[in-house]
């Protein structure tokens, strides 16, 4: 199948961009089976990167794989995992670059001249993108439930860029992108959700001060309500056209929520060496949409 962009939103095919630097480097992807992370993972392949991506379900997986083209699938690492599971994380990141050494390609891939990073396998890039929530309405959420939405989000990403920073080092630099939400910086339920992202959005205005010294841009992407095949606004779209029909006219002026692919295309270019000038940034995608649901501010 050619890995092609049909972005019913904008009427076109994707055509590679060919952003300076995409091709040979090496990106770890979360949560790249399916939704916003599926469409990132085509569009670093089709640009020409190596990808390690990982997802709870190896059915999820395996419908990414063949997706792809054969040269594309060279390119892609897969594992299946929970990322909040201790240590599997940090396995999956570890076997990503090792991974990426083994395969050789065009960026440099171990370096042993570096004082303290001596066999350290290289990494060009990172996105946090496995996010989500548990409990419903404030009053329902219990502490479990806050705990949890907390470490899918917050912990995860944590974890993740502490894992990837020596490899992240060993490049040279690189570029991590963190994926928020409207719902960050937007109010509206459910609280403990928000409240995660949130705390995505500063995080990376933190790590980018933080890292900046090691050549390492960090930025956090939110997108608005994605018109995902399966998701909310999908269902809403065909088993409510009434309700979503005034949800989009009541908060999206350009009459359409934003597309996963026209989300990845900004995380791509963040990864790129087009952004090379950006880090700290947080950068909202989302078709000027004012609140995040019916239930908005």
């Amino acid at each position: 199948m050619v890995n092609v962009d049909e972005n019913p939103l904008l009427g076109e095919r994707y055509v590679p961009a060919g952003w300076p630097g995409m091709r040979g480097k090496r990106v770890v992807v979360t949560g790249g089976s399916r939704g916003l992370g599926a469409d990132v993972v085509r569009l670093l392949l089709a640009e020409g990167a190596r990808v390690a991506t990982c997802a709870r379900e190896e059915a999820g997986l395996r419908a990414l794989g063949d997706s792809l083209t054969g040269e594309e699938r060279d390119r892609l690492f897969t594992d299946r995992l929970d990322v909040t599971e201790p240590g599997r994380l940090e396995d999956f990141v570890t076997a990503a670059t090792k991974r990426f050494g083994a395969d050789g390609g065009d960026g440099v891939d171990v370096l042993d001249g570096v004082d303290g990073l001596e066999g350290v396998d290289g990494l060009d890039g990172l996105v946090a993108c496995v996010g989500g929530s548990r409990g419903g309405a404030f009053e329902q959420a219990d502490g479990a439930d806050w705990a949890a939405t907390w470490e899918l989000n917050v912990g995860h990403t944590a974890r993740l860029v502490r894992a990837a920073l020596p490899r992240l080092r060993a490049a040279g630099g690189g570029s991590i992108v963190l994926i928020g939400s409207i719902s960050g910086w937007k109010p509206g339920p459910p609280a403990q959700y928000g409240v995660a992202k949130s705390a995505l959005i500063h995080l990376a205005a933190s790590l980018a001060r933080e890292l900046g010294p090691d050549r390492i841009r960090v930025n956090a992407v939110s997108p608005g309500s994605m018109l995902t095949p399966g998701r909310r606004w999908d269902r809403m779209r065909r088993e409510d056209p009434q309700a979503y029909d005034a949800f989009v006219g009541a908060e999206l002026p350009t009459g359409a929520p934003v597309s996963p692919h026209e989300v990845a295309r900004t995380v791509v270019f963040l990864l790129s060496d087009w952004a090379t000038g950006v880090s700290g940034a947080h950068l909202p995608v989302d078709r000027a949409q004012n609140a995040p649901s019916p239930d908005g501010y």
